[in-house]
């Protein structure tokens, strides 16, 4: 179990690449990962981008025998699950 920081941002956006986010789970021999990341605005609703990087990073990880368990969005009001709403 561990964790990885792939990307930093301002408050509005910030940028993550599918190839550095399957890199960092292949070097570390992993069979399955959890995306995670907060909106500083408090808007737990996922974003258009935030569905296209989920669903670009579940294609990419199944090619190589990698599930992706989850998709967090964090605030100080609470979480939003992908899993738990069934868009994985």
């Amino acid at each position: 179990l561990g964790y990885t920081l792939i990307s930093e941002g301002g408050i509005t956006e910030t940028c993550a690449d599918v190839r550095v986010i399957l890199q960092a789970a292949l070097l570390t021999n992993s069979v399955a990962l959890i995306l995670a990341h907060n909106h500083p605005s408090g808007n737990l609703k996922p974003s258009r981008q935030d569905i296209e990087i989920t669903k670009q990073v579940k294609d990419a990880a199944r090619l190589m025998r990698i599930t992706v368990l989850d998709h967090l969005i964090l605030t100080d009001e609470g979480y939003y699950s992908f899993a738990d709403e069934g868009q994985l």
